[in-house]
């Protein structure tokens, strides 16, 4: 699959094996027929990284990881990566679009955790190469839309745990997370079973939606976080972003909520029932933690 724009798309883990991985045919499917902006992507088993540079003028050493969304069946590609990595690049962010796993019992031994070690793999990798793409290993951040704010809500708060090969040590912990109408919580009675039933099954046990509800797992060293919800989402409810927040304000961790009465779900970067940019939000709040401030590599 081509990324348009993408400097490089780069297998996540390069030549090395696929962890957690069973043999097999790739049967991704992309729908291209949409438009960039549409592209959707299921049955992904191959993970990639996509690389979006700003132009050396812009750019800050801040990195964004963008996960785009899709109830762990799918992954919405364009207006929830594409999309956003372009705008990144124009306030100076690289941006690395990452094309996870979605969990299968076809293609994973243990389906729960392959989205999240790719997750934590992108993290590693752009520490790893943080030089050769002019990037701040200290201000590496991680996005995520619906599904993809549940996988980068689990990044930030299950990082003390390496689910993948770690030998040099190199922190999995993001500096920084930004979700969008995520999906955060497993719970029967606001948690969205579509993705639950996807990552950890049906039935599930009460130990696996305790262990992947992130409003229980938030501690003191939870990243500092943006998030940005409509209270009308019907699909994801806006108490998952609501619990979230309440759980970082109770550890102390610095965040921002933006709530719109209207938008639904799903609304990329445009909530069309507002003047209001949320994108505006999130620069201002990047830039007031000093992530734009372009401090040295």
């Amino acid at each position: 699959m081509f990324i348009a724009a993408a400097q490089q798309t780069l297998p996540l883990y390069g030549n090395d094996p696929i962890p957690n991985s069973k043999q097999g045919p790739d049967r991704e499917v992309d729908d291209s027929s949409k438009g960039s902006d549409r592209l959707s992507l299921t049955l992904v088993s191959r993970p990639t990284l996509s690389v979006f540079l700003p132009s050396r003028e812009k750019a800050t050493c801040t990195a964004i990881i963008v996960c785009p969304g899709g109830s762990y069946s799918h992954l919405a590609m364009g207006h929830e990566g594409i999309e956003v990595a372009r705008w990144l690049n124009e306030i100076g962010v690289a941006a690395f679009v990452l094309k996870y796993r979605l969990p299968s019992d076809e293609t994973m031994i243990d389906k729960r955790i392959g989205p999240l070690q790719d997750a934590q793999r992108a993290i590693q990798l752009i520490r790893q190469r943080a030089g050769e793409w002019g990037v701040n290993p200290g201000r590496v951040g991680i996005m995520g839309f619906s599904a993809g704010g549940h996988l980068a809500s689990t990044a930030g708060t299950h990082f003390g745990k390496a689910c993948i090969d770690n030998k040099n040590n190199i922190s999995l912990r993001p500096d920084f997370l930004v979700l969008l109408y995520p999906v955060i919580s497993f719970s029967d009675s606001i948690g969205h079973r579509g993705s639950r039933d996807n990552l950890i099954g049906k039935p599930a046990s009460a130990a696996d939606i305790q262990e992947y509800s992130n409003e229980l797992q938030v501690t003191a060293q939870t990243p500092p976080t943006f998030l940005v919800q409509a209270e009308d989402d019907k699909t994801v409810k806006a108490a998952n972003t609501i619990h979230f927040y309440e759980s970082l304000m109770q550890n102390h961790v610095p965040a921002e909520l933006h709530m719109y009465p209207r938008g639904g779900h799903g609304f990329g970067m445009h909530n069309a029932t507002t003047k209001d940019f949320w994108p505006d939000r999130l620069k201002n709040w990047l830039d007031a933690n000093g992530w734009l401030g372009g401090a040295g590599r």
